[in-house]
């Protein structure tokens, strides 16, 4: 009886440690649990890194290993200018991706003709021709000289000034104004006035 009481004991005392094992591991969120769970995770993604790592370097290695020729990129400082868009735009593209390796691999003329396609004199930083202030003083004269010569012919088949605009005209209006007293406290009627409304020359004689 005894054996077998003691038997009984030991099996419900390891049904109740399992059944404590199972509550604290399976049915709540432990440390334990949890430290498990993102080492399967990490382990997980870690070959999906490491492949993208690997096309990484493999698509490095393959720009790498294609250098641009030289007649391509020769007297590029001379030729960019006359090529067409589509050639430029396909050159700088190569030159671009093969920028994005190590620069150690480029070539000496990939490196200058990146550095000019990227920096150089060309397009809105071309430089100005060295006699474009001459032309454009010159541009300018031409300009006023021709402006003098259409007011010279206007001039001349212009109809006669009006008979208002002479001097002696004036000088009358102005005693006119003087006997109606207008404007007696500081205009042309006032005392000691000093000013004048005579501004055209005399009348030619006919």
């Amino acid at each position: 009886m005894l054996l077998r009481s003691a038997a009984v004991i030991r099996r419900s005392s390891t049904h109740h440690q399992t059944t404590s094992f199972l509550r604290r591991h399976v049915h709540s969120p432990t440390a334990a649990t949890t430290t498990t769970y993102l080492k399967l995770s990490s382990s997980h993604s870690q070959p999906q890194h490491h492949h993208h790592q690997q096309q990484q370097q493999r698509r490095n290695a393959s720009v790498t290993a294609h250098a641009i020729s030289n007649p391509r990129l020769a007297n590029i400082e001379k030729r960019w200018e006359q090529m067409p868009p589509q050639e430029q735009a396909e050159l700088w593209m190569d030159l671009r991706d093969r920028m994005r390796a190590d620069w150690h691999e480029l070539t000496w003329m990939e490196k200058k003709a990146g550095y000019w396609i990227a920096f150089g004199p060309h397009g809105p930083r071309a430089r100005p021709p060295k006699d474009q202030n001459w032309r454009i003083f010159w541009a300018t004269m031409a300009a006023v000289g021709l402006a003098g010569v259409i007011f010279a012919i206007i001039r001349q088949f212009a109809n006669p000034p009006p008979r208002t605009m002479t001097r002696e005209w004036q000088e009358k209006t102005n005693e006119y104004l003087k006997e109606q007293k207008v404007e007696p406290i500081s205009g042309i009627s006032s005392e000691g006035y000093k000013g004048t409304m005579v501004q055209s020359p005399p009348a030619k004689k006919q």
